[in-house]
């Protein structure tokens, strides 16, 4: 019945929509970034962070 096609466009965008938000959260909350030591971070001179204007 083609009067009925604009709604299972809808729901196929619906479950679309919904599985790539899925897709992407789990790929953003698995993902562990590395923490930089303690010892990285003193070795930034603040003298280069200085604007000369």
């Amino acid at each position: 019945m083609p009067q009925m096609a604009p709604i299972n466009w809808l729901s196929l965008f619906i479950m679309f929509s919904i599985i790539l938000l899925l897709f992407n959260m789990m790929n953003y909350y698995s993902f562990t970034p590395k923490l930089p030591n303690s010892k990285e971070t003193s070795n930034i001179s603040f003298k280069s962070l200085n604007w000369k204007w």
